[in-house]
Parts: structure tokens; C-alpha cells; sequence
């Protein structure tokens, strides 16, 4: 008979919660199967997540003055919140924490989405 898991035209059937449109599961605000199957090929794009602590500008004579134990100070006041960005864009913000003597971010503000794209314009 077949795998039960096929249709008739021998593609496999939908997965839970994958319906085809029109079909259950693709009532207002549900996401088509395309539409899910277009924003699959994207969730595994690596990005470059930083955490910006500060900035500074040096004079080009300062920086080469610079040497092992020189201090430089940066642009934010201490426990002042952090940006993250992903990309160069700012995503969201946070307090640095100390987690097994490695540095974290816990994030206290994300971005709104709408926010987000107006900023890549």
C-alpha cells in the first residue's frame, strides 16, 4: 500500500501544524505552510552578535602611545545598560552579569520588530 506518511502524488504528507492553506490550522493569523516553509531557509543564517560596552576617539599620537596596562575610557558610566546588536544593528539591550567567571548580558529591553526594520532604512 504504501508509506502513510505520502500522499497520492507521492510527496509526504504535512507535518502537525504544517496544513496546507485553506486547510486547518490556516485560520486568521496562522502562517500558511509556504509562508513557513519561506522563513525556514533564513533560521539558519549565522550572525555576529556583539555587545557594545562603550566608545571612545583617540588622536592617532594617543593610540600610539598606548601600551600593556594603559586604561582608556570609554563613552558609558558604570552599571549603565548595554547595547546588543546583531549585524551592526541594535536588537536589543541589557546589564552585564557573571556567569562561571565568564562575562553575559541579561537582557532588560528588545527592540519591537517594527522598530527594527525602520532602522534599516
Amino acid at each position: 500500500m504504501g508509506d502513510p506518511n505520502k500522499m497520492k502524488s507521492g510527496a509526504p504528507a504535512p507535518k502537525s501544524g504544517q496544513g496546507m492553506p485553506g486547510t486547518q490550522g490556516s485560520g486568521p493569523g496562522d502562517k500558511s505552510a509556504s509562508q513557513k516553509t519561506n522563513m525556514d531557509f533564513i533560521l539558519d543564517i549565522p550572525l555576529e552578535i556583539s555587545v557594545e560596552l562603550g566608545r571612545t576617539t583617540l588622536m592617532i599620537n594617543d593610540l600610539l602611545k598606548l601600551g600593556q596596562g594603559s586604561v582608556v575610557e570609554l563613552s558609558k558610566i558604570a552599571g549603565e545598560t548595554l547595547e546588543v546588536l546583531a549585524n551592526q544593528r541594535l536588537i536589543a539591550r541589557g546589564e552585564v552579569v557573571v556567569i562561571n567567571e565568564k562575562y553575559g548580558i541579561r537582557l532588560t529591553e528588545i527592540i519591537s520588530p517594527m522598530e527594527r526594520i525602520e532602522r534599516l532604512r
